[in-house]
């Protein structure tokens, strides 16, 4: 459980977790293997006072420069446009917003300063990261609405 009025920092190189990301981010949208893909991952959980909910701070290095927070918010949109799960917002994510639905909240920055590209996202780890995603998957698997029984909006008042 949660530490209550501490934050700590759970397994400082996050090495099991580091070798699915990496694994998860040298693949190619179709499945297939991305040759040289170089990635490379610096992964730091952290324990905080809360009950349930993940607010993950994901950083990259464009290939490219030019990115700003504009095109990086419009990459996500559009990404994501269909996706009923996935709220794109300029609004920094809050897991009290995503407390009891499926839904991740997603946001983007450019830092001007370095061009590192900031992406947060905020998810109930109890629903979108177990139950919902089991009820999720069950939906495609019987040709259900992949929606059918689950809900986007957080219980916290």
């Amino acid at each position: 459980g949660a530490t209550s009025d501490g934050h700590d920092m759970v397994q400082p190189s996050g090495d099991g977790a580091v070798r699915s990301m990496r694994q998860a981010l040298a693949t190619a949208a179709d499945g297939s293997p991305v040759a040289d893909a170089g990635v490379s991952v610096l992964f730091t959980p952290h324990l905080a006072p809360m009950n349930r909910g993940i607010l993950a701070s994901c950083y990259a290095r464009p290939v490219d420069g030019g990115l700003d927070t504009d095109d990086a918010m419009a990459i996500l949109s559009d990404f994501y446009a269909d996706e009923p799960f996935v709220v794109v917002d300029e609004r920094s994510p809050s897991t009290k917003a995503t407390l009891g639905s499926n839904a991740a909240h997603l946001t983007a920055r450019v830092d001007p300063r370095t061009g590192l590209l900031l992406v947060i996202c905020a998810i109930d780890n109890l629903v979108k990261g177990a139950s919902g995603q089991a009820v999720q998957c069950a939906n495609a698997v019987l040709g259900l609405d992949e929606a059918t029984g689950l809900t986007t909006i957080g219980l916290y008042p």
